[in-house]
């Protein structure tokens, strides 16, 4: 099949498009919708009603139709609940489609009628045994090469319905204009939630030359995808005495290139070894000129190589945070290293921009809506 494409993308329960309350897949799709759209196909985007957002309009070519959701709940089992309400209640609106886009739990198993499109379930987590339920019908695209392996590890079968296609930036190349010299600012941006490792960057921060200062910026209401407060507050009162401040959630797309523009490096410390699945948050930063920290996690390995465009550090070791915080200390001591590492990060503008991972995408959409 040729031609322009009937795409549907669908969204989970708990964050709106545009996403007003943060989200990096919700951030990641309103993109790709834009994306197709300007190509000359239909694009309909379902996500989470929010006050201030209409329950229907058109927007830079896509349609987007907002249902009722809810808040993150902590609890697992609540969250599935109210994500199988949402879906149900959305099913009924799905318009007939060529490529269906499921990031809800339920979608897949709901939607059996091809004439809403096939459906693609947009792996952005590590699986947990739900994919061997999934009809045989349903194609799988994995947004980075540790995710892909996961699919397999659970479902063999899935290698011949399976695509791995990179999260993008938010943005275009043109947008970026590099990191100010001389700002002495390390940056986190990212949830406030202890999955993200953070008590060891605060930690490192002690390792830092005089002159240097930690930025944690990021939600930490359970809410918004955060620890909560009782972990803010013991984060708090770790950094006490520390050079370490922390900024409330920045969800305005210039606004936080400003904070990444402003800083020298990113550190992503994540200790999330079945919860981290790409990073979108240190590619953002490589494409301003900021040089990444990060741990140990597969899922960086797809963009970030050691010595050429960042640093990784053992978050596994007893010793994480003194290894972190000695290679903070390294970066900010040579100004030679930062630069070679900084020009290497920058060339994620070219590979992970929107318009090549959005040919990708279209490519392999054309190449599946026909399959009967």
């Amino acid at each position: 099949m040729t031609g322009s494409l009937r795409i549907t993308i669908v969204q989970g329960a708990f964050f709106p498009v545009p996403p007003v309350l943060g989200g990096a897949v919700e951030k990641f799709w309103e993109r790709m919708g834009c994306e197709f759209a300007s190509r000359g196909h239909t694009v309909t985007h379902f996500s989470r009603a929010y006050p201030g957002l209409p329950s229907e309009e058109l927007r830079e070519g896509v349609r987007h139709v907002r249902v009722r959701g809810s808040e993150v709940p902590s609890s697992l089992i609540v969250l599935k609940a109210l994500d199988l309400a949402y879906t149900t209640r959305l099913l009924g609106k799905l318009p007939e489609a060529d490529i269906l886009v499921s990031n809800t739990f339920w979608l897949p198993f709901l939607s059996r009628n091809r004439t809403r499109g096939r459906v693609v379930v947009d792996v952005q987590r590590m699986p947990k045994g739900q994919l061997k339920y999934y009809p045989e019908s349903v194609f799988f695209r994995a947004n980075s090469g540790a995710v892909r392996e996961a699919v397999c590890r659970e479902l063999p079968s899935a290698h011949k319905r399976l695509v791995t296609i990179p999260n993008s930036l938010p943005f275009s190349p043109a947008i970026t204009s590099g990191t100010a010299p001389g700002s002495r600012q390390v940056l986190y941006a990212g949830r406030v939630h202890p999955e993200k490792g953070l008590e060891l960057l605060v930690k490192a921060a002690a390792f830092l030359p005089e002159g240097w200062s930690v930025k944690i910026l990021g939600p930490h209401r359970v809410s918004e995808g955060g620890g909560g407060e009782a972990y803010h507050e013991g984060l708090r009162s770790l950094a006490a005495g520390l050079p370490v401040e922390f900024v409330a959630p920045v969800y305005d797309p210039a606004l936080l290139s400003r904070h990444y523009a402003a800083s020298e490096l990113f550190v992503y410390p994540s200790v999330a070894e079945k919860g981290e699945t790409f990073g979108l948050a240190p590619l953002e930063a490589m494409a301003h000129g900021c040089v990444p920290v990060v741990s140990a996690l597969d899922c960086f390995r797809d963009f970030l190589v050691p010595d050429v465009n960042g640093l990784v550090f053992d978050h596994r070791s007893p010793e994480a945070s003194s290894l972190l915080g000695k290679a903070l200390r390294g970066l900010a001591s040579d100004e030679g290293l930062r630069h070679r590492l900084a020009s290497g990060a920058r060339k994620v503008v070219e590979t992970h921009s929107p318009e090549a991972v959005v040919a990708r995408f279209l490519d392999y959409f054309q190449g599946i809506a026909g399959v009967r």
